[in-house]
């Protein structure tokens, strides 16, 4: 009957939101002794036998910490805030997924507040800014701020309140430290791979010829080239908007501009999405891939590079790598410690497929 009574006791007080006071008053013993073994001092006389009949006690009614009170006593959390548009593109959600594994391997969590980023400026800044203050109100420890694609970017000034990581991104004011892709060895590595394959005239569909993708990309391409002895005819370097209708254009244009023996026997293309374009344009003309002409992207956008036909030999933008680093970096800072570089480049690697 009377082990009845405590369950009955037990849920009682469940339902009304375990209390401190409720743990030390089911263990038998004082609300400091709860105290000194749930925040694990070390320096507290506290025998085996109480500890354990305080965690039974926890166990039983289910208690949990007021996390926000101890931020608040502590001024410290195990929370890092995210702030990002991501959550909307298709395959830039790894860097959420890499920078979520790393903190919980460093026994910490992600608050994310999805924004709408605006590079500082426009009508989305006022949602951008009340996403930081509401994450520094749950006392985050720090600030991870990632976008869809490399570019410079404003960071809202409350950032500065405390330790901020950029990830994908870089502060166009430079102030914060930031986690990009090595767009420029990953243009290298992707013509480089292309020259392997006995490809000398090798055509680019470039991106927007302003963004630091295309920039770093087509300067990778034409040091592979120039290691090789060769030069870029700047009369096969097409740019077009960055989906499968520009790919489509610019490979038309690169394809019809020659006589069929003058043709390119290579495409590198900026994106994945531009490559699928691509694939159209040279299908049309009857031509194969990799027999006519090969085919490289890049991106690594899953739904696209592993779905073609052939599939597409791509280089990946390491966005799962740049968020754990991204965690890193913010916990190193956290911790007081310094880190190597205010700017940190990743690797972006060579996806072997069909197309070349």
């Amino acid at each position: 009957m009377a082990k009845t009574t405590n369950l009955n006791n037990a849920a009682a007080v469940r339902q009304r939101g375990v209390t401190m006071s409720d743990v030390a008053k089911h263990a038998g013993v004082s609300r400091t002794a709860v105290s000194f073994v749930l925040s694990n001092r070390e320096n507290a006389s506290i025998s085996e036998e109480t500890r354990t009949r305080i965690n039974d006690a926890v166990q039983a009614l289910g208690y949990r910490p007021n996390a926000g009170a101890r931020a608040l006593a502590s001024q410290r959390s195990d929370w890092y805030g995210l702030v990002t548009e991501i959550v909307t593109a298709p395959f830039a959600v790894d860097i959420i997924k890499g920078a979520q594994d790393q903190a919980w391997l460093d026994r910490r969590f992600l608050l994310i507040a999805p924004s709408d980023q605006a590079d500082a400026v426009g009508p989305n800044q006022g949602l951008e800014d009340a996403a930081i203050e509401k994450l520094l109100e749950q006392r985050v420890e720090g600030l991870l701020y990632a976008a869809t694609f490399h570019r410079g970017v404003h960071v809202p000034e409350s950032a500065h309140e405390l330790p901020t990581v950029l990830i994908n991104c870089f502060d166009a004011d430079g102030k914060l430290p930031s986690i990009v892709p090595d767009e420029r060895a990953g243009g290298r590595v992707a013509v480089e791979r292309l020259l392997q394959a006995g490809h000398s005239r090798i055509g680019v569909i470039n991106l927007d010829p302003r963004i630091p993708a295309a920039v770093g990309r087509l300067k990778g391409a034409r040091e592979a080239l120039a290691g090789a002895g060769l030069e870029l005819d700047p009369d096969l370097v097409v740019s077009g908007y960055a989906t499968a209708d520009g790919g489509y254009e610019a490979a038309c244009q690169i394809l019809d501009r020659y006589p069929k023996d003058q043709r390119p026997t290579a495409l590198f293309c900026l994106n994945d999405r531009m490559a699928m374009g691509a694939y159209d344009a040279i299908k049309e003309r009857g031509l194969t891939i990799p027999g006519d002409i090969a085919v490289i992207g890049f991106d690594n956008q899953e739904l696209i590079a592993a779905y073609l036909r052939p599939k597409l030999t791509t280089v990946a933008l390491p966005f799962e790598k740049m968020g754990a680093l991204g965690v890193q970096t913010l916990a190193a800072l956290t911790a007081g410690q310094p880190i190597t570089a205010d700017q940190q480049v990743v690797d972006c690697p060579l996806l072997e497929r069909s197309s070349v």
